[in-house]
């Protein structure tokens, strides 16, 4: 059973964090299906089974496929995995009717031969869409048609293999108000609550998901989710959860009030999670950096295991050898718990000695 009081471990309080979850590539190597490691009684996946949390990472597909010890991990430390691009539009259907889900098979594959859930990411985003996607090319009505096709077909096709959906990610700016894309230009904010009744109509049993970043504590962003949320299910739109990406750095310092906004939401009846856990440093580190490190990572940790309805908390990437920071963030990186050598940092060992003090 999962425990909700964390002795002797406090949440930090301080600023807001920033940060945005652009990746690039969508890879297509192979990745062998069959269990790769043991499950370690004192690693990451073990601790928080014990603790009644799921734990999870991003999956770079071609890693996967290529680094061995770096598959090991995969199986060893998580119990849940999340396709880094593999199950983004661009990447399911670079032609339009023309679909390519052989990656993304893999990884539910691999998934189902370690006991690990899947999370889906992501259906509505207004990045790495396909470039047939466009206003030049398509009316809104047919914007909204392709849309509602692209959700039907995703969702249909991993029925009943995927546990989450990122079904709408990164709606809103900043200050609250909506973000000016493509979907929102050409059929109004109504897109958001089309795009749950379509995937909840192609899967009824997945849990459906909102995903934004800089949304952990409670801020103009956030009250718009919160808003936002309430129309929703005063609609009878179904929508299961509300997920904080997590990408934090620590130049910025920790939200403080990170678990009074969870615990909101889940007074409104969804589950709540943080699905894109990393907090990246400007370079090069040193010992300070690497303490806030720690420490970001468990305050966030913290939240969700004090919360009532935080069913899971999934890393970015674990390791910096395949990390997305450096490539994004200039002079930045050292944004995971795992160095490039796949050695434990002190945020991981934060992780797992916070997991075992919930365990107990």
């Amino acid at each position: 059973m999962k425990v909700r009081a964390l002795a002797g471990v406090a949440l930090l309080t301080t600023m807001t964090l920033t940060g945005s979850p652009a990746t690039a590539g969508a890879p297509t190597t192979a990745a062998p299906a069959h269990p790769t490691a043991p499950q370690q009684a004192t690693g990451l996946r073990a601790v928080a089974d014990r603790a009644g949390l799921r734990i999870g990472t991003a999956v770079d597909m071609n890693a996967l496929a290529d680094d061995a010890p770096y598959r090991a991990a995969v199986a060893r430390e998580f119990s849940t995995v999340t396709a880094e691009n593999v199950m983004k539009w661009e990447s399911t259907e670079p032609q339009r009717g023309v679909h390519d889900w052989a990656a993304a098979d893999r990884l539910i594959d691999f998934a189902r031969a370690n006991r690990q859930k899947v999370r889906g990411h992501t259906l509505v985003w207004h990045n790495q869409n396909p470039a047939w996607v466009n206003e030049r090319d398509l009316t809104p009505a047919q914007l909204r048609a392709v849309l509602r096709q692209h959700i039907i077909d995703e969702v249909t096709h991993f029925k009943g293999r995927v546990w989450h959906w990122d079904v709408v990610n990164e709606v809103f700016n900043d200050d609250g108000t909506w973000r000016d894309t493509i979907w929102l230009r050409n059929l109004g904010q109504g897109y958001v609550a089309d795009a749950f009744r379509w995937a909840h109509q192609a899967d009824p049993q997945a849990k459906l998901f909102l995903n934004d970043y800089n949304n952990e504590g409670v801020s103009a962003k956030s009250d718009a989710y919160y808003a936002l949320v309430k129309q929703l299910k005063a609609a009878g739109v179904p929508v299961h959860g509300y997920g904080v990406q997590g990408h934090l750095a620590v130049q910025y310092g920790v939200p403080g009030d990170t678990l009074t906004n969870l615990r909101r939401f889940e007074r409104l009846g969804l589950q709540t999670a943080f699905t894109e856990v990393d907090v990246r440093m400007p370079l090069p580190a040193d010992p300070i950096k690497v303490q806030a490190q720690a420490q970001g990572f468990t305050a966030l940790l913290q939240a969700c295991l004090l919360a009532d309805r935080c069913v899971s908390y999934t890393l970015w990437g674990f390791t910096d050898r395949y990390s997305w920071v450096p490539g994004v963030f200039d002079g930045e990186g050292s944004a995971t718990p795992l160095d490039e050598n796949l050695t434990p940092k002190p945020a991981y060992a934060a992780l797992r000695d916070t997991l075992a003090i919930a365990a107990r």
